[in-house]
């Protein structure tokens, strides 16, 4: 194995479709119009000398090592900024382009250190190679003079040097190897869109500073590693790579945290990741990353893994740890015995969105060919069930319309209950970007987020409404556009049933459904609804993007059917730059839902009761399936606690802090006499397990992850299973126990039999992922390049089809006792319940979760930034400190939901989704007061989860 090559060629590629032919060193090339002639260079393999200059940036020209010389041109201009022409004669190496390139080379190094033996850039630093490349023997300007490379100066202070900056706990910046070549300074503007770094000072004095001389830790830095990748030097560097030395191998794979579904190189040292660098060609992420993909891959070997297997009669007994045959006997001993004792529907399974296609598709099939139910249900009840619901009523399919390349062609964007720069910082990157360059921004959400404002970005409207009325939001700006005449009335007869629309547009035009009306209970001035509304509809390609803010209500599902109601009313169907985008909230969200892990339907979205799909799955699996659907994961523990759902295989899920009412999930589990958690850690749900299996990370697997546009990507394992087996091979050993006669040899195995059940999936395998990079389903013989854009020249239902949606307000309400309002929402550094963030230095950025709380709620409350205050509902309480802030309007506060000591979920109610059984996180009355400690049910909490982390033989309870 070697490293994964990637070529640099200089400057971002050209996408006109005018080509021009031009000559370089006596080879005629063709190129794109607008191409620098570095990059044709390249391409044409002649590799022109660079330092400031790189690919995933827009060209700089200032270290003037790439100079060229064009006949019939004067001087020597630089060929990254320089655009061909046609018939130009470009020579890139000449005598006096080589004196040029010594004598600047020369300079450099004149005030730059020479300990390149012991520097941790050594064999991988740009500089290095350059004065290779151009022939540098000797500097004449010496090495000692007036620099910032010592400290001291013949024993004087020097004051132009800078101390190495370790502040940040993933890389290091050193100053005195700092060439100012401004890579990192416009990786950060033009790729992340943050603008915290700047160059200060002048001459040799020049230095790159994290904002206004400040230590990283304290700047604006989001670390999302772009200016390390940047870096030509050692002058930012990954501590790994200064501690374990320069990788010796890389392996392709796709990051596990969130729906955007980057693709990385793990850059390797034997079993031992070295780093994690972006991949260029990851068409999710285009070669970029966030502080999670990019650093917080630490979990993998922390000290909190448990590798054996356990089980405990009951779970107030220590865990015991016993052989892998052991704990397979003894699950299939127990399932039998509760099936026998209870019934066949007395145990169900529930399917893990951070496990691979594979690995899911296995757990669903044992829930079906092995329990002989559907008792199967994923963790994506209670975040996008109702995409599923609502998109497929509208539009046929349960997925978003787009590729995240489409946003680089929208006009206007609308941004409703999702906050892309934290929960999906990749793409909110590029989106960023798209604004910079011109695009209009609406965004609806009660908070203030960061897109609000930020640098060179401002939204057009912000319109901040109250939470739980979205869909009266929706409706209102629905009916601007249709009284006012704004819609799309080619594109509706066209593509959608018009008499259906008749209906809806004379629904949407009834008085009480203007802004005027709605302000009422949205709190949003209709005159900021009318200017959004119009901007939505006439600013050219409109694009939508939402999140858990949608999903996450009593009407869920009928806000995701308004939001395709107003997309089809505006024509933004079907092409580049527009459509409607589901932000998922997990790495394979996506792809648990396509693989069938929801009770009710079949791999493909295909309901149980259709004979025609059970028979294809009969046939294969050679047993006969229930045709009624199964028990959701409330049903599941509202039938625990009822004594007749008795048993639970839990893979990669912690439905104890993530799912709403914790108190209810907690009795639930608690009546169940055989939970199997399989997993990393001793999550919050071991409490009340009864066997506990080790799971594997991404990095010690094989298979595919599915992102929120629907692109299916290779997983590929990089390190044998710390556990001994990968989370597929668990499965499979289980359903062995139990009698199921499963032999797969390798995870390629099971998508090839997906891709024979699946139509959606039906040329997916590993050798066309291969050759394809990723593929976006549905990817058959109809679409054998995948879908980037779906509903192109008709809905995949047919005619699309518009939606009454009709507002209903929640029965969640505000009173004297809950005068407030609380929703919920996650932060950059963590991720979902942070089991795996955690347990990684991004906990330097948040130890806990705070309660944002208006700086009027707060006064009136008597309550101090940092104050530690109780949070109460008519569900339960629980105490965080307060973080005063305007971001939130007043009578509404908001917390994350990261760490297992705040529980912020013993806080949300049972409401749901009308549809789906959504949980209602993002709307929950309380009241907030001072408080001088933990509440007693933390207190209790605390002392049953140390109680039930003991392990015989060890000292100490697991964490």
């Amino acid at each position: 194995m070697s490293l994964v090559p990637e070529i640099d060629y200089g400057t971002p590629a050209s996408t006109s479709e005018t080509m021009v032919t031009l000559t370089i060193d006596g080879r005629q090339i063709t190129v794109p119009e607008g191409t620098s002639i570095m990059r044709a260079s390249m391409e044409a393999g002649i590799e022109v000398p660079k330092l400031c200059a790189t690919d995933m940036i827009d060209a700089f020209g200032s270290c003037r090592l790439c100079l060229v010389e064009i006949e019939g041109r004067n001087g020597t201009p630089a060929s990254c900024t320089t655009p061909v022409a046609s018939g130009l004669v470009v020579h890139t190496q000449t005598g006096r382009l080589k004196d040029i390139r010594r004598g600047v080379m020369e300079l450099y190094i004149s005030d730059h250190p020479l300990d390149c033996l012991t520097c941790a850039a050594n064999g991988d630093c740009e500089l290095q190679d350059m004065a290779g490349a151009v022939g540098l023997r000797d500097v004449r300007y010496g090495y000692d003079g007036d620099n910032h490379v010592k400290a001291r100066n013949n024993g004087d202070i020097n004051l132009k040097w800078a101390p190495k900056d370790e502040s940040n706990p993933y890389f290091t910046f050193d100053p005195s190897k700092c060439i100012v070549c401004s890579r990192c300074v416009r990786a950060c503007e033009d790729v992340q869109g943050t603008f915290a770094l700047t160059i200060e000072g002048r001459g040799f004095g020049s230095r790159v500073s994290p904002g206004m001389h400040e230590n990283f830790i304290d700047s604006e830095c989001v670390s999302c590693g772009a200016c390390v990748q940047a870096c030509p030097t050692a002058t930012l560097i990954e501590k790994s790579v200064i501690s374990i030395g320069q990788p010796e191998h890389s392996v392709v794979t796709t990051c596990a945290y969130c729906g955007v579904g980057c693709s990385f190189k793990a850059e390797m040292r034997g079993e031992e990741v070295v780093r994690m660098v972006p991949w260029k060609d990851g068409q999710a992420n285009r070669g970029h990353s966030c502080v999670k993909g990019r650093f917080a891959y630490g979990y993998s070997t922390h000290k909190d893994r448990i590798l054996n297997p356990m089980i405990r009669e009951k779970v107030t007994d220590p865990w015991r740890e016993v052989t892998w045959d052991e704990a397979f006997a003894h699950i299939a001993t127990e399932f039998k015995r509760l099936q026998y004792q209870y019934g066949r529907d007395s145990i169900g399974g529930i399917t893990s969105s951070r496990c691979t296609n594979e690995e899911t598709y296995l757990v669903q099939k044992l829930v079906r060919a092995g329990f002989g139910n559907n008792n199967v249900d994923t963790c994506a009840r209670v975040c996008h069930s109702p995409t599923g619901y609502g998109l497929g009523q509208a539009f046929g399919t349960s997925a978003g319309t787009q590729n995240f390349d489409s946003v680089e062609h929208s006009d206007v964007v609308i941004v409703i209950g999702a906050n892309p720069t934290d929960g999906h910082p990749v793409f909110g990157s590029r989106l960023k970007k798209r604004l910079r360059q011109g695009a209009k921004l609406i965004v609806i959400d009660p908070r203030r987020i960061d897109l609000v404002r930020t640098p060179h970005v401002e939204a057009s409207y912000h319109l901040p409404l109250k939470p739980g009325t979205n869909v009266a939001m929706m409706t209102a700006l629905a009916h601007v556009i249709v009284t006012e005449g704004l819609f799309d009335e080619k594109f509706i007869r066209e593509r959608c049933d018009w008499s259906e629309f008749e209906d809806w547009a004379a629904f949407v035009s009834e008085p009480q459904h203007s802004p005027e009306e709605t302000e009422k209970y949205t709190g949003v001035p209709a005159d900021l609804v009318r200017g959004a509304a119009r901007l939505y509809a006439k600013g050219g390609n409109g694009a939508i993007y939402y999140g858990l803010g949608v999903t996450e209500h009593s009407q869920g599902s009928t806000t995701v059917m308004a939001i395709a109601n107003l997309a089809m009313v505006t024509g933004n169907i079907g092409r580049p730059g527009v459509g409607v985008n589901p932000l998922r909230g997990q790495n394979n969200v996506q792809g648990s839902c396509d693989m069938g892990s929801f009770p009710h339907e079949l791999p493909g979205y295909r309901h149980i009761s259709d004979d025609a799909t059970r028979d294809i799955f009969e046939k294969l699996w050679g047993v006969k399936l229930a045709n009624e659907p199964g028990l959701r994961i409330p049903n599941m523990l509202d039938a625990a606690v009822d004594g007749t759902f008795k048993g639970l295989y839990i893979q990669g899920e912690d439905i104890l802090q993530s799912d709403p009412d914790t108190k209810h999930v907690a009795a639930g589990l608690a009546a169940m006499e055989c939970v199997v958690v399989h997993d990393l850690f001793l999550n919050e749900t071991a409490n009340y397990a009864h066997v506990f299996l080790p799971g594997s990370t991404f990095l010690e697997k094989d298979g595919t992850f599915t992102n929120a546009e629907r692109r299916i990507n290779r997983v590929r394992k990089v390190m044998t299973p710390r556990n001994g087996y990968a989370d597929w091979e668990v499965t499979q050993k289980m359903a062995q126990a139990m009698g199921l006669g499963w032999n797969y040899t390798h995870p390629s195995e099971i998508m090839d039999e997906i891709a024979a059940t699946t139509p959606s999936f039906a040329l997916v395998s590993y050798d066309y992922l291969e050759k394809m990079g990723s593929v976006q389903w549905p990817c058959n013989e109809k679409t054998p390049l995948g879908s980037p854009i779906m509903h192109i020249d008709g809905f995949v239902r047919g005619k699309g089809k518009f939606i009454r949606t009709e507002y209903v307000p929640t029965d969640e309400r505000t009173g004297p006792r809950f005068p407030l309002l609380l929703t919920t929402g996650r932060i950059l550094s963590q991720y979902n319940v942070g089991a795996q963030t955690r347990r990684t230095d991004n906990v330097v950025w948040h130890a806990e979760d705070r309660l944002e709380v208006h700086p009027h709620d707060a006064e009136q409350r008597g309550i101090r930034d940092g104050d530690w205050v109780k949070l109460t509902s008519r569900s339960g309480d629980t105490t965080l400190r307060a973080l005063i802030t305007d971001r939130v309007a007043p009578g509404v506060v908001y917390t994350t939901f990261h760490h297992p000591d705040t529980q912020a979920n013993v806080i949300t109610t049972d409401y749901s989704d009308w549809a789906t059984n959504c949980p209602e996180y993002k709307v929950t009355a309380v009241q907030v007061s001072p408080s001088n400690g933990p509440s007693q049910w933390q207190v209790d909490y605390d002392e049953q989860a140390k109680q039930s982390r003991r392990i015989v033989g060890k000292m100490e309870a697991a964490e």
